[in-house]
């Protein structure tokens, strides 16, 4: 997790050594804050909440893209999340930094304060991304009130097999690529999510892209990669070739490239089980592997 830290006094910037990373001191807050609101995991702010609060309130958007918040008093004598604490780990980190500086940390969110388990906090534990995030309050009212409410733990995109269900992705598909040099970025989306679409999978269970080492530049790639943030994966035609199984292979390909398929091998590179083969679209081909841990049915 990167934390990103700042105090607004000099006592405050004193507790740089018991919470093991950088504190700064002398920047303006805001112009702080709007730097690294987007590029950090959690930012935690040593004073005043309520200079704080009035730092990150132009760049809240929502509880599953905002970063975790906190604030901690100069003396240390407490540790309040303030935004994300579940899904972005606030109240973890809150418990966390106290056990560093003996602080105490305050607990604010419902199901905490009653001793319930949290299921954007579970999900964000095991890696998963929650799909609706609108339903979380209905999940917890019914924890709350002691009711039933449905939860899908799945990648397939099901019709509501519960009258209210939160739905939770688990991280596990790969989705390998290959396309034309120059391919525009709009098109590259429109295809991937059809595909995506036609597999009966939620883009919230792609965990990366990937590809030959080739296409490592293409703008296309990147662009779908920063608006979804996944990681790129490439790899050599070498490794490629190297990759057990049955694929489908095609002699045009090889001379291009040097390896006979890219999207079916790229997306079981990882160890992944090939679940869709090769499909082919204007100027783009996908497949789609899960990771062996996952289920091991195709699309």
């Amino acid at each position: 997790m990167k934390i990103a830290a700042i105090a607004f006094t000099d006592r405050g910037q004193a507790w740089e050594e018991k919470l093991g990373f950088a504190v700064s001191r002398g920047i303006p807050v805001r112009e702080w804050t709007a730097a690294n609101f987007s590029a950090a995991d959690a930012l935690l702010f040593i004073g005043a909440a309520g200079i704080a609060v009035r730092a990150v309130a132009p760049y809240i958007k929502d509880k599953t893209r905002d970063p975790a918040v906190l604030v901690m008093d100069e003396a240390g004598r407490f540790v309040v999340p303030v935004l994300s604490g579940h899904i972005g780990g606030g109240n973890r980190l809150a418990e966390e930094l106290a056990r560093r500086t003996g602080a105490q940390p305050v607990l604010t969110t419902a199901t905490d304060v009653r001793g319930l388990p949290a299921i954007d906090t579970w999900a964000a534990e095991q890696g998963h991304a929650i799909e609706n995030p609108e339903a979380i309050r209905a999940f917890a009212a019914a924890q709350l009130a002691g009711e039933h409410v449905g939860v899908a733990v799945t990648e397939r995109t099901l019709e509501p097999p519960f009258p209210v269900t939160l739905y939770v992705r688990p991280r596990t598909l790969i989705l390998g690529t290959g396309c034309k040099r120059g391919i525009g970025a709009g098109d590259y989306e429109r295809f991937a999510l059809e595909f995506l679409r036609y597999c009966g999978v939620s883009l919230l269970s792609v965990r990366a892209l990937a590809t030959i080492d080739r296409k490592k530049d293409e703008a296309a790639l990147h662009a779908f990669c920063g608006k979804y943030r996944l990681p790129l994966f490439t790899y050599t035609a070498e490794a490629l070739a190297a990759v057990p199984g049955v694929f489908a292979g095609s002699d045009f390909v090889r001379e291009t490239v040097g390896v006979d398929n890219v999207c079916e091998r790229a997306a079981a590179a990882a160890g992944a089980v090939l679940l869709q083969g090769k499909t082919a679209y204007e100027g783009c081909t996908f497949a789609l592997a899960r990771e062996k841990d996952g289920e091991e049915e195709g699309c």
